[in-house]
């Protein structure tokens, strides 16, 4: 299918009409490193930040706990990446991974450390799974579902905060994160889908991150 081409990032400000709000300087903090205050103990558990209902931050949780039936609401974000021509990033996520393994997903997905900011987190863990930070990144809103992984067993309760953008550097994917990657146009997508398994969450941030992917990325998606 012929694709539009991406938008020019020079075409964004700070505040848009379609509720973007980009960030350029994602170098910066991409090196700042992780908080001390998301590892707790021998320095081997992952705290989370939960949130309630209008997404305020009420406490902590261990990761795996977090993710154990019923689930308890926390704080996520989803990251879509384009190249310049309007190709979307997708991992297929390593199979050493204790939830999801081996099933295509988005560009990057995670959990900020209590107290970082979702962008921050976004941006260092992007450059942490795939070895190249985004060019660009913008805000595209936030998502909140539950989603129960029947294969895992495991729930996704989360207070999803949503990234879209630009990536030109080439990609050194973690092989401890990323099993493969491929940059698709809106058909191979469809068509991948229709093949493979997916993340339980793709479908949702997807669609709620469509009206910024459509900024960035051309109308055709």
């Amino acid at each position: 299918m012929p694709q539009s081409p991406p938008t020019d990032p020079t075409h964004f400000t700070s505040e848009i009409d379609t509720g973007l709000d980009v960030e350029t300087d994602v170098e910066t903090v991409v090196t700042a490193g992780p908080r001390a205050s998301a590892v707790a103990g021998s320095g081997t558990e992952i705290l989370l930040e939960l949130v309630d209902d209008e997404g305020v931050t009420t406490g902590t949780a261990e990761k795996l706990w977090a993710h154990q039936q019923p689930g308890r609401l926390h704080r996520a974000f989803s990251v879509f990446l384009f190249d310049r021509q309007g190709r979307m990033l997708l991992q297929r996520r390593a199979l050493c991974k204790y939830h999801s393994p081996g099933v295509w997903s988005n560009t990057c997905c995670g959990h900020p450390y209590p107290g970082e900011p979702p962008f921050v987190a976004a941006a260092r863990r992007t450059a942490e799974e795939l070895g190249a930070a985004p060019a660009l990144l913008c805000e595209a809103g936030t998502v909140r579902y539950d989603l129960p992984d029947e294969t895992s067993g495991l729930i996704e309760r989360e207070w999803n905060h949503l990234f879209v953008g630009l990536i030109t550097a080439p990609v050194e994917p973690d092989p401890d994160e990323v099993d493969d990657f491929a940059f698709v146009t809106a058909q191979e997508l469809r068509e991948l889908r229709a093949e493979r398994p997916f993340s339980v969450w793709f479908e949702t941030v997807f669609e709620a991150a469509l009206p910024g992917i459509r900024e960035i990325a051309g109308r055709d998606w």
